[in-house]
């Protein structure tokens, strides 16, 4: 049987320190799917020739694993932007101009200007040369790191929100929209920072607002 081959995730970024460049930030957002919260950007310059053994694509990685690179990234980090954009602005410009929007402030929010940019398929209009990676948070180190910055910081909100919202258990769920959420979210409706465009949360208002007429 063929054995799965290694990605090498600083090929990329390999590639740019030979051609001269520096400075190359990863960028990758968290939060897309979710019913309620923000969209979280994370961009990430690290040290030329810095690798950080298991890290790959947020997704790809445990909580806890998750969590632990956050603090090496936040320690080890040449810099580190994080960029946010709240429910509201996703249901005025749509989920991917916000993500956009997000990675754009991520940038923004870095303390050093990165001489290069990698993204995970994201095009950014910028004055600074850019790549749009598709699969990026699984191929570049940088992007993948950023991808860790912007799941735990979305994650540890939601936290915050859970604290004042128990009843909605979004600790657990982390607002995706899951069978127990979708539960929850029909017994309680909306708060205020839920996305009000997206389906299922706008069929329950329409549900309201339906047997308001009656």
């Amino acid at each position: 049987m063929k054995t799965k081959e290694k990605v090498d995730l600083r090929s990329i970024e390999k590639r740019l320190w030979s051609e001269g460049y520096e400075l190359i930030a990863g960028v990758d957002e968290a939060g897309r799917g979710p019913l309620v919260g923000p969209v979280v950007a994370g961009a990430v310059i690290l040290p030329k020739d810095y690798n950080l053994e298991g890290l790959n694509d947020s997704k790809q990685l445990s909580e806890k694993k998750r969590n632990l690179f956050f603090d090496i990234i936040m320690k080890d980090a040449i810099s580190v932007g994080i960029g946010i954009v709240d429910a509201k602005t996703i249901d005025e410009i749509n989920i991917y101009e916000a993500s956009r929007l997000a990675m754009k402030k991520a940038l923004q929010n870095l303390k050093i200007k990165p001489d290069y940019i990698l993204t995970d398929a994201m095009k950014i209009e910028l004055d600074t040369p850019l790549d749009a990676i598709i699969h990026g948070d699984a191929l570049s180190l940088s992007i993948a790191a950023g991808s860790v910055i912007a799941k735990v910081t979305r994650d540890r909100l939601m936290e915050q929100l859970d604290e004042l919202h128990p009843e909605y258990e979004f600790k657990n769920h982390k607002g995706y929209p899951t069978k127990r959420h979708l539960e929850l979210l029909s017994k309680y409706g909306p708060l205020e920072n839920y996305r009000f465009t997206y389906k299922p949360v706008r069929a329950l208002m329409d549900k309201e607002m339906q047997k308001e007429e009656v």
